[in-house]
């Protein structure tokens, strides 16, 4: 009899029997690994109830360990969620019951044994003071030991070679509608996206013009906005799809509504009445390009030690201070710039938000406006926007354009728009970890070594098996959490775990597809040496590993 919706099962199928009984069953003891993670580093942390700064500090890596042993719980119960959606519709495959399977395998396996924090930062169970042997169960010893073996691995390359017709590998678990949008949005990036993204890169260009109004045409940049405001009203999850397939084709061109949706965002949080109607319909048709003005220079994650001040000039105000690590700054229209209003205040309680009108620069004069000035950074990769860092000097903002009106809120409006920053963040790293899956299967199928395809090799099939399992792993954990944001729930402990996982698996894709290139991996003129340098940065902004995982675990803590 076939399990589980299997169409078949062969004799020497490497598919477990009853396999989604066995993945079920390990999720409990998954969970409470996480919990007792939990009530240690609670132990270790918290007085009176309450999680102490400095014993914080003190058990960093517990803390943070804490934060990952609790990602990859919730990951895996994700995966069981996703599988069993389509097992219940009568869609599950053998090509999803591989990933499945694999997936379970190997995050136990590494539960179990050592968690990847970073390349040389293994955690294992006594750094977080548990016994890992809450995990020696029959099941999970069976996912461990049988699970991820190199036969289902083949098994799963040999699927993926059957299904290439398909836009991603294994069913996304996509409604008709979120379907079509991928669809849309995967055509475009392959015609217009893919052709010119390695030259954009490699010229250290700025993404022409021509794109941008088509992707406004597209409603790229009013996806989320209401449509009272003329944007299109759509969901999260449609902004998860969007940005995915465009950072397929680059993550440049992905990224672009991403300072759209920031903007956007703080102003439906936090704008009055008039900001809405006045900003909102300009960002979603894109007649104007915002670009978000945070960060300083020795400030890095720690937003409420910002210097910048602003200061009033009648009814308006005078900026002054420096900023840095600023996405397409010179040709934008206005910046949501945070500033200091209480001089006299040395933390987040003392800072504003403002809409920062400036006149679009260009490629001889970036910053035309009066009381400001730039100067690009040069970097790896992410190029497509270009980086400045900008110097003001009592450069004017209407009084109107503070945000809401009233100063002193800066922070907090920006909080409001961590859980959307960091899902798209999040789709941004599954699009570039496809996009290097992508790249790595045709080089591995074209190049012969030895008289056979690379592809034909276990170690280099095994790479490209574990890259389609981690890829629908950290998607499904950003499907999550956007379906909580969409249903108007907290979601910033899921989001900032979909951004913690898909940075690293997206940066582990493009190290993994560049090994499969070996030297030519290395040249500049193969894409994936691109993908690489791109998929660095995904670890860095919009909260560092590091951070996320700090913040992901005072969550957990409180």
């Amino acid at each position: 009899m076939p399990h589980d919706g299997q169409d078949h099962q062969m004799t020497r199928s490497p598919i477990l029997p009853d396999l989604m009984a066995l993945t079920a069953a390990a999720l409990e003891p998954a969970l409470a690994l996480r919990d007792a993670a939990r009530d240690h580093v609670r132990g270790l942390t918290c007085t009176q109830g309450r999680v102490d700064a400095g014993l914080l500090e003190a058990n960093q890596t517990a803390a943070h360990g804490l934060a990952w042993i609790a990602t990859y719980a919730e990951a895996l119960r994700q995966l069981q969620a996703w599988a069993e959606r389509l097992a219940a519709q009568d869609k599950l495959r053998d090509i999803e019951r591989l990933i499945l399977q694999i997936g379970f395998g190997e995050y136990l396996a590494q539960l179990a044994g050592g968690l990847p924090m970073s390349q040389t930062e293994i955690l294992r169970a006594q750094d977080v003071g548990i016994d890992a042997r809450v995990l020696a169960t029959p099941e999970i010893d069976t996912l461990i030991r049988l699970g991820n073996s190199q036969s289902a691995r083949s098994a799963l390359v040999d699927q993926m070679l059957a299904h290439t017709a398909e836009t991603t590998v294994g069913n996304p678990g996509l409604d008709d509608e979120l379907d079509m949008i991928r669809d849309q949005f995967r055509r475009y990036a392959v015609e217009r996206v893919e052709p010119q993204a390695h030259g954009w890169h490699l010229r250290d260009e700025l993404i022409p013009l021509d794109i941008i109004s088509e992707l406004a045409e597209m409603g790229v940049f009013g996806l989320t906005i209401p449509e009272e405001f003329g944007g299109f009203g759509l969901s999260k999850a449609s902004m998860v799809v969007v940005s995915e397939e465009l950072s397929r084709g680059y993550i440049g061109v992905g990224s672009l509504g991403t300072r759209s949706e920031i903007a956007a965002e703080l102003i439906l949080c936090g704008g009055t009445p008039a900001q809405k109607d006045h900003w909102l319909p300009r960002i979603a048709s894109g007649e104007i390009l915002p670009t978000a003005v945070f960060t300083e220079p020795n400030t890095g994650s720690d937003l409420g030690s910002l210097r910048t001040r602003a200061e009033r000039d009648g009814a308006n105000w005078r900026i002054t201070g420096n900023k840095t690590w600023i996405t397409h700054a010179a040709r934008t229209h206005v910046m949501t710039l945070l500033a200091r209003t209480e001089p006299d205040s040395t933390d987040y309680r003392g800072l504003s938000m403002f809409l920062a009108e400036k006149t679009p620069g260009t490629e001889d004069r970036p910053f035309p406006t009066p009381g400001m000035s730039g100067t690009e950074i040069g970097v790896l990769g992410y190029r497509g926007m270009k980086e400045y860092e900008l110097a003001f000097d009592g450069f004017a903002v209407a009084g109107d354009n503070l945000l809401g009106g009233e100063a002193g809120r800066g922070f907090k409006q920006l909080m409001q728009t961590f859980e959307s920053a960091r899902i798209q963040t999040a789709a941004r790293a599954i699009g570039v970890g496809q996009s290097a899956l992508d790249a790595a299967l045709r080089y591995a199928q074209d190049r012969r070594q030895f008289g056979k395809p690379l592809i034909a090799f276990p170690r280099v099939s095994g790479k490209l098996a574990l890259m389609a399992v981690e890829i629908m792993i950290a998607r499904q954990l950003t499907y999550f959490s956007a379906r909580e944001k969409d249903e108007g729930r907290r979601c910033d402990l899921e989001a900032g775990m979909a951004k913690l996982l898909g940075a690293r698996v997206a940066w582990a894709a493009a190290d993994n597809g560049l090994q499969i290139h070996g030297g030519n991996g290395f040249a500049l003129e193969y894409p994936i040496s691109r993908i690489l340098c791109d998929a660095r940065i995904l670890s860095i902004f919009e909260g560092a590993a590091e951070i996320q995982a700090q913040v992901i675990a005072r969550r957990l803590l409180d």
